[in-house]
């Protein structure tokens, strides 16, 4: 598994490079890196990186947990609706929850197909890298 420290290594060196898209999936590990593009004179890219672990437990489901230490929103903003409820259909590339670090937003996918079986973490809260966000049943 990388460390926070392999994941900013691989983030620099992304920067530095005219790569548009990196994934990187191991056991138990999945790191995507997509470029926003954001040259276009739009707001500066705010999700440059995401990266899930995906745990699995005995009981057959899996954890998604928090790839980085911040504020867990569940919603985009006060007022909005849940990104993903218990019971709700998640593929991969599905934003589950955001987690704020130092004011940037950072998106957090779920890095696995299945249904929403628990909501492990309270909206606001803060969470430390590897807390669990959410259980899912495996599709």
């Amino acid at each position: 598994m990388l460390s926070d420290e392999d994941v900013r290594e691989i983030l620099r060196i992304v920067d530095s490079t005219p790569l548009a898209e990196l994934r990187i999936e191991t056991r138990g590990f999945l790191l995507h890196i997509v470029r926003d593009g954001g040259e276009q004179g739009g707001a500066p890219p705010q999700n440059l990186a995401r990266a899930v672990a995906i745990t699995s437990p005995a009981d057959g489901l899996l954890t998604i947990e928090a790839p980085m230490l911040g504020t867990f929103y569940r919603a985009e903003g006060p007022g909005e609706p849940p990104f993903v409820e218990v019971g709700a259909r998640v593929e991969p590339d599905t934003t589950v929850c955001i987690i704020e670090v130092m004011k940037m937003m950072n998106s957090v996918p779920a890095g696995v197909a299945g249904t929403v079986a628990e909501v492990c973490s309270q909206n606001g809260e803060l969470v430390e890298y590897g807390a669990p966000l959410f259980r899912v049943e495996p599709a």
